[in-house]
């Protein structure tokens, strides 16, 4: 190619021809090594280098192992060996170039390469023994606008890094695929997915979204700095386009993507509207597009960094406010020293559990003293602070005692632990229209809290509200071990159908009746509604003195019902029959135990 400009250029474009040539003569990028950038990236596209496919095979199998066994240094091996910065870069020289045969086989090669990467993380993780959320996982499932700016700067170190000879800069291409981990967030989306369907389907799908995101994050940054360093290369120019068109015409994977292309009716116009305008543009809004995840993802995360910093300023303060007031007697000999402290805090509510080894006992008095000085170091109203302090007595206290106070047992320190439990649970509210009816509470040496709760609902909770709802009882208990599971009480509780002659209960409405008094014996918070459609030969007088009181009668004598927890309610129909509907409800005025 000459280097002079192309006649009757303006001046902008000269201008801008002069730069590009400027570039690529200091970066030390001839004609020749345009050429040679331009067919080693055709060739990385191949599908018929078993080697290639092979890298990818290992490398996912390294990375994916790395993951479940958190081990940076392991994933980081992957990083190196993964061979699928090719063909992302061969699309940003395709979108640089306008060629539309090489953009084909990179984005064929490269939905392959990330099929069998994926796929094969999913099998590993079917065949391993444990599916535990590592950190090394859960930190590439929240991807944000950090991580664009990373991948677009990194992928253009990788491009010129590339067309560089090598000198010294190619050190930098290992650099280069740790910066921007393209196989370890594809391993991740596999884990997520394996997850989904052998163990967790909500967790699982979350982070399979979250890898996926991350890597498509990488994809486009990379391939958008591939495509401006290309441009600003030149590497495009007659010379390179000649050669280029005389290996093409050689290479068989190239000739049959060519014979596809030109069989389609539209090849034609995806030339014409596919100019640098066009390319620009395309990349331009998927950036745009992923930016928006991105930008919500950082906005959580100095959100989540944010309500760190409150809750170590807090932390602080109850430790150094204990020591100051609490740690000594009048005489400065030490009394406590703090053992634990665990804090949540719940819109306007401060939840504090303390628990320090202490030498004597402290008083109510001295409770309340140590509370009003810690809500005036946080400038906070007393009331708004829920303070739970767990003494363990020394063994030189408990000698020193006349009557010597026996450290709590393992039932009592179990019962407490119920109850602070009970209490955290008990302004729980579900989703509409589920209405939490009950929960049972379960320890035991493996799982140390189960915690099942029973809900009233026409309908199933939806696996990912039933994801949140777990997430909440574990912030509001401070126990992210705690496993939650539900249990649903369907409202509908079936028909009891009279004649008109009818005056008794028959066997099969005794039954209905039955398992209808088992559950409002069971849980007294619910309350049973009866909506009678009344035949319209019946009178309202009729029902009164017969079938309300027969079944009231036997829900209460029976079940022992409270009566007043039986509600009835009337509608006219034009049926010879009477039916009543049975649907229980929950009665907010009872306390849930």
């Amino acid at each position: 190619m000459s280097n002079n400009p192309p006649k009757g250029d303006p001046s902008f474009w000269t201008k801008i021809f002069h730069l590009r040539l400027w570039l690529a003569n200091h970066l030390g990028i001839s004609t020749t090594r345009k050429t040679d950038i331009y067919l080693e990236l055709c060739e990385s596209v191949t599908l018929y280098d078993i080697s290639y496919w092979l890298q990818v095979l290992f490398a996912a199998g390294i990375a994916t192992l790395g993951l479940a066994l958190n081990s940076p240094a392991v994933i980081i091996g992957a990083m190196l060996i993964s061979p699928l910065m090719g063909g992302i870069l061969a699309n940003g020289l395709a979108l640089a170039t306008g060629d539309v045969i090489l953009a084909v086989r990179a984005t064929i090669n490269l939905i392959l390469s990330c099929g069998l990467s994926i796929l094969f993380a999913v099998f590993l993780v079917f065949i391993l023994p444990f599916k535990e959320m590592t950190h090394e996982i859960l930190v590439r499932t929240q991807p944000t606008i950090l991580d664009l700016t990373v991948a677009l700067f990194s992928g253009a170190v990788g491009s010129i890094a590339l067309c560089k000879e090598s000198k010294g800069i190619a050190t930098s291409i290992p650099g280069v695929a740790i910066a921007v981990a393209l196989m370890p967030p594809l391993c991740v989306v596999g884990y997520g997915i394996g997850t989904m369907f052998s163990f967790d389907r909500s967790s699982g799908l979350q982070v399979a979204r979250g890898g996926g995101l991350l890597f498509f994050t990488n994809l486009v940054a990379i391939v958008f700095m591939a495509m401006i360093i290309f441009l600003g290369l030149h590497l495009d120019n007659k010379a390179v386009r000649q050669k280029v068109r005389e290996w093409r015409a050689e290479d068989p994977e190239s000739l049959i993507v060519q014979h596809w292309l030109e069989r389609l009716p539209a090849f034609e116009y995806i030339k014409k509207i596919g100019g640098l305008p066009g390319r620009f543009l395309l990349i331009l809004v998927t950036i745009l597009l992923i930016s928006f995840p991105l930008t919500q993802s950082l906005i959580q995360l100095r959100q989540q960094i944010t309500q760190k910093q409150k809750e170590n300023g807090i932390r602080v303060a109850v430790t150094e406010t204990w020591q100051k007031e609490m740690e000594k007697f009048s005489n400065s000999e030490s009394r406590s020293y703090i053992n634990h402290l665990s804090l949540l805090e719940n819109k306007d509510k401060l939840k504090i559990n303390l628990q320090v080894v202490t030498s004597q006992l402290y008083s109510e008095k001295e409770q309340k003293r140590y509370l009003d000085f810690l809500a005036k170091r946080l400038k906070r109203n007393p009331d708004t602070i829920n303070f739970q302090l767990v003494e363990i007595p020394t063994g030189k206290f408990i000698e020193e005692q006349a009557s010597p106070l026996a450290p709590p047992s393992i039932a009592d320190l179990q019962s407490a632990f119920l109850r602070e439990v009970s209490a955290d649970l008990r302004s729980l509210s579900l989703p509409a229209p589920a209405q939490v009816i009950n929960y049972e509470i379960q320890t035991s040496a493996i799982d140390p809290l189960n915690i099942e709760l029973i809900y009233l609902s026409y309908r199933e909770i939806q696996t990912d509200a039933q994801y949140l709802i777990t997430q909440n009882i574990r912030d509001r208990l401070v126990y992210p071990q705690a496993k939650v599971s539900f249990r649903r009480i369907d409202p509908n509780k079936g028909q009891l159908i009279f004649t008109e002659t009818q005056i008794d209960l028959n066997a099969e409405q005794k039954k209905i009746l039955d398992q209808a008094g088992q559950l409002l014996s069971y849980y007294p918070n619910l309350q049973l509604e009866m909506i009678t459609y009344l035949s319209s030969t019946e009178k309202q007088t009729t029902l009164d003195s017969t079938r309300s009181p027969l079944i009231r009668d036997y829900l209460v004598n029976r079940w022992k019902i409270d009566a007043e927890r039986l509600f009835l309610f009337t509608e006219e129909q034009k049926k010879p029959q009477t039916t009543i509907q049975l649907k229980l409800s929950v009665n907010s005025t009872k306390s849930r135990s």
